[in-house]
């Protein structure tokens, strides 16, 4: 198992706060761009 620390991260585009992997984005990781669904609604 790994720790928090260890994955991946990204800045939100819409917020700008750093958000880390998660296992629902296994496969699309590289097109991932919002932290969660409210900043991607809030984007457009």
């Amino acid at each position: 198992m790994r720790r928090k620390s260890d994955l991946p991260t990204k800045i939100c585009t819409a917020c700008g706060r750093p958000f880390a992997w998660r296992k629902k984005w296994e496969r699309c990781w590289d097109e991932v761009r919002y932290c969660s669904e409210r900043c991607r609604r809030a984007a457009r």
